[in-house]
Formats: C-alpha cells, structure tokens, sequence
C-alpha cells in the first residue's frame, strides 16, 4: 500500500481555497501512485478554528467541502480532519473528527478522543471526547487512524487516563496514522520525534504521521511530517516551513534503509528565523495586507524586525520610519540609516523634537516644579505611536511592534506607544536571542550594522540612558525569565540555582505586576515553549509574586 503525506497550509474558514488545495493534491498523490492520501486535522477548515465552531453555519461548510472532496476520491482514498456534529443530546456538541473517504463516499468517521486544554490548545471548550474506538479496512490493511493528542499519552507525566491505542491494537492494525495540528516550539520537534518512536515501539507497528505548516495569527506549524517503522527507527522527515507531498511505499518502509530522505536538522536560531519568516509572511498574506511599517530607531530590536520583515515581504513593502528625539545619539541615527541602506527598504524622517517641546509646552502648567521623569520619557514613545499609526492610516501599512520578551516580560515599554502594533515579532525572543537572530542574519553579509549589535541597548529616552539603568544586565535577566517563565519556577526554586535572592524576587515582581500592559499588547508570534498571550493565562489584579 502506498500512503502519501499531503503536508499543506490551510487558512482558516477559507472553505474555497482549502478544499481547492486539498483536491489538487489528491490529484497529485493520485499522479504518483498513492493508493491513500492523508490530509492534517481539521484540514478542512483550518486549526484552531476557535468560536467559529459555534457557528452552525461554518460546521454546515465543512461537510458540504467535505462532500466536494469526496468526489475527487476515486482510484484512491482519503484521510481528511474537519468537526463533526454529535448526534447525541449529551455532551458537547461536536467531535474533533476525521473521515475515511474511498470511491466517493464517507466510509468511516474517526473521533479525537484526547482533547488538549492546556497552553494554546482549548479543544475541550467545544469537543466531546470519543470513547469508542474501531480500525480501518482498506486493502487488505487494518488502519488504526488517531488524531494528534491521541499519541501524546506515553510521557512519563500521562494527562489523560485512557489511551486509544490501547483499545485499537486489540483488532491488530497493521499500522499507525496519526494526523496533527501540532504547533512549533524550537524544543517540540525533538518532542514529536521521541513520541512517535515511543509509540511505534511500545505497539511494534509503523507510524504515518502528517502535520499542517504555516500560520494561523500567532500560532505557527512547522510541518516536519515523519515515517517511523514497527522498531521506532525513523524513516522519513518531510521539510520543515514547507509545503511539502511525499509518497511511501508501507512493505519498504519494513524493509528498506535510507529509502527515503530526511531533513537537515536546524539549530534553534535557525528554526526561530524561519518560523518568524513564516509568521510574518502569512499573517500579512491571510489578512489580505502586503505592506508593513515600524519604527527604525538605530537598536537592535527593530533592526531585526525590519530584517525579517524584509525577508518575509520583500524591501519595497516595507517603510522604516526613522523618529529622532534631542536624546538621539548621532549614531543611532546613522545605525539606522546604514540598516536602510543594506536592505533597501523604503524610510522616512520624522524628527520629533518639537512635537516633544509642544507636549512640554501644553503640559507645564500642570508638571508645573516637577522634574522630567518617566511622564517625559513615555510622551516621546507616544508621539512614536501616532506617526507609526499616522503612516499607517495613510497608506495602509501594518505596524509591527518590535518589542522583545524580555522586555514583555519586565514592562520595559510604553503602552499606545512602542508597544502598539498589530502583530508582535519578537515578543517571544529573548533579547540574547535576539542578539544570536542579528548574528544569524548576518552570516553572509553585513545586514545589520556590527556597530547596532555591539553597542550597548538604549530606549534613548532621556541623556546616556542604557537599558541596564532599569534593568539588570540581559544576560542574567534573560536565565532569570526562562526559569520562570518556560519551566515555571518559583522563587524558591529560582533563588536555589544560586541566583541572587534580592534580584530574584524583584524581576519576578516586575513579571506579575506588569500582566496589565501584555493584556494590551498585540498577538505575539509563538516560538518558545511558553508565548505570552492565550497560552500563558495570569491574572491582572493577583497578589502572588506581585
């Protein structure tokens, strides 16, 4: 039996492109001999499709795609994930789904039974959980088809009390398909590997397994579609970031070695660079925009914005608008000016000195014997604000916000002024990583300025201000964060690692207390394993670390 992985990027509640894309790669696994072609969950309308599921209109697209599908399904099957309706009054009233399509018609429906709700997932919120599971005939073959969650009960820490693999392996399969919505992380890839070896292993049968790529707002699917055999050993890793067919052949896949190829693994910076590449890239493409605009002010955050925005949409659709204030130092200036100059994208001077003296002006009388303090400072950020939003307004430009996590994390920004936006580039980099992503960037040929990635950070909003004024020095604040943030650690256990106790609690007081302005903020392109925003749920107002 010969088995293909469509590995495609789905758009959500986009019906007519997705069902476009999904035939014509039927057509094209049908071209190369497959006898089944597997699609991603809930390909059909795309994932998370979040509330639009309580839409009874957008589950009525879905079979009505699926429907249409099912036409181009002759001389070979189909596995496509879209919901279901459940047909009984008890329970949510909906199934995570996938269908088994062959000469046209829905032969077998297959339900998700592990429903993730944790960190970005939210499935249970619309879900109901199978709780009867049955393998596929098809060509002399028993298929044991599962969706995603559905595999991940085999770690140590197990979240679910049930596994429907052990239920399927009692029909005897003889082997696994598991298709995924499994979003990017620069740690999951390694975790999705040892999963599926664990699995093939722990059941001794081959694993087909097939992810979605590209990105949904702030989620990103990296692909990486893999083919372990009945040992665990893999056999095939289908490219990462990227559309991407390939067909097996099952009996090789037993009997063969390197039949099949396999991805060059990245490092992390290097995932990092292609996953924010790609969220750009879609989120202007799904949104119907091609044009963006930032703020350029001489740093290293923006200067790495504008790179891979650049990257991401080409130089003649990006405006970098440069904002000098008194307190901008020449060279930051010039630093700016020599990013433009490399990359090629369009710029524009606004100095905004004097719309600063005229803030100055109008708010005297009630400053009035006050010393310029942080008040000052955040009026030139906000003036930042609204000519970016101005440009904006004006010609129809996205404005990317350019702030880094560890900035995010600390508060270390002006709410309606550096942290405006509608898409958040960085904000789930650390500013060391950030430092790695300009070196990276760099590694051809100078991009960004040496002098912009080796000077000291500076918000420049006030004379010889450097960002260690206010905070501690980034390489140990950055190792503080991560303990806390992504191994959610307390302060206990963050003070035990032998970081000092005073400077612990303080930049944890710093995380808890600015909740409020990240709330404010725009989505932030996730590539750790713990993004601010709907997978990191805090309250605003709590006193715990606070």
């Amino acid at each position: 039996m010969k088995i293909a992985l469509a590995q495609l990027n789905y758009h959500i509640g986009n019906f007519e492109a997705n069902t476009k894309k999904i035939t014509e790669n039927i057509q094209l696994a049908k071209d190369k001999g497959a006898d089944l072609v597997v699609f991603a969950e809930l390909a059909i309308c795309g994932y998370p499709p979040r509330d639009f599921l309580e839409f009874d209109e957008f589950i009525a697209l879905c079979e009505g795609a699926a429907q249409e599908i099912a036409r181009h399904c002759t001389d070979i099957a189909c596995i496509v994930g879209l919901p279901v309706k459940n047909e009984i009054l008890q329970g949510k009233d909906l199934y995570n789904a996938a269908y088994f399509i062959e000469e046209g018609k829905v032969k077998a429906i297959v339900k998700k039974a592990l429903l993730p709700t944790y960190d970005v997932f939210d499935e249970y919120r619309y879900f109901e959980p199978a709780t009867q599971f049955s393998c596929i005939d098809f060509k002399e073959k028993k298929i044991a088809l599962t969706i995603c969650e559905d595999l991940w009960n085999i770690n140590d820490n197990p979240l679910y009390v049930s596994n429907p693999m052990d239920e399927l392996i009692k029909e005897q399969p003889d082997v696994m398909i598991n298709i995924a919505a499994s979003p990017f992380s620069y740690t999951h890839d390694d975790e999705r590997i040892k999963v599926l070896a664990d699995n093939a292993k722990k059941y001794n049968l081959p694993v087909f397994y097939v992810n979605q790529v590209g990105a949904q707002t702030e989620i990103i699917f990296d692909g990486g579609s893999l083919v372990f055999d009945a040992d665990g050993e893999m056999k095939a890793e289908m490219k990462y970031f990227e559309e991407d067919l390939q067909v097996f052949d099952l009996e090789e896949v037993e009997s063969v070695r390197n039949k099949y190829p396999k991805s060059e693994r990245l490092t992390d910076i290097e995932q990092i660079h292609d996953a924010l590449i790609l969220g750009i890239k879609d989120y202007f493409r799904k949104s119907g925009f091609s044009k963006a605009v930032l703020g350029l002010s001489g740093g290293i955050d923006s200067a790495v914005v504008c790179a891979l925005a650049c990257r991401a949409l080409g130089p003649e659709n990006v405006m970098s608008v440069l904002m000098p204030s008194k307190f901008s130092s020449d060279h930051s200036i010039q630093d700016a000016l020599d990013l433009v100059n490399n990359i090629g994208c369009m710029h524009e001077i606004v100095p905004i000195k004097e719309v600063a003296e005229a803030f100055d002006h109008i708010l005297a009388p009630a400053f009035k014997g006050l010393p310029f303090n942080l008040a000052e400072e955040n009026v030139q950020a906000r003036i930042r604000g609204i000519i970016n939003m101005a440009m904006s307004n004006k010609f129809g430009y996205i404005l990317l916000n350019t702030s880094n996590k560890s900035e995010c994390a600390v508060g270390y920004g002006t709410l309606y002024g550096d942290m405006c936006g509608a898409i958040g580039v960085i904000g789930d980099v650390y500013k060391m990583q950030v430092f790695e992503l300009a070196r990276y960037i760099n590694k051809e040929r100078e991009i960004i300025p040496v002098n912009t990635i080796v000077k000291p950070p500076s918000a420049e909003l006030r004379p010889d201000q450097k960002d260690s004024d206010s905070l501690p020095e980034y390489e140990i604040l950055d190792k503080i964060l991560y303990q806390h943030i992504e191994k959610k650690q307390g302060s206990k256990a963050i003070i035990a690692q032998g970081f000092d106790e005073a400077l612990v609690l303080r930049i944890l007081k710093m995380v808890n207390i600015a909740e409020f302005k990240r709330y404010q903020t725009p989505p932030i392109l996730r590539v750790s394993p713990k993004a601010f925003g709907m997978g990191r749920r805090m309250p605003i107002v709590g006193k715990y670390m606070a």
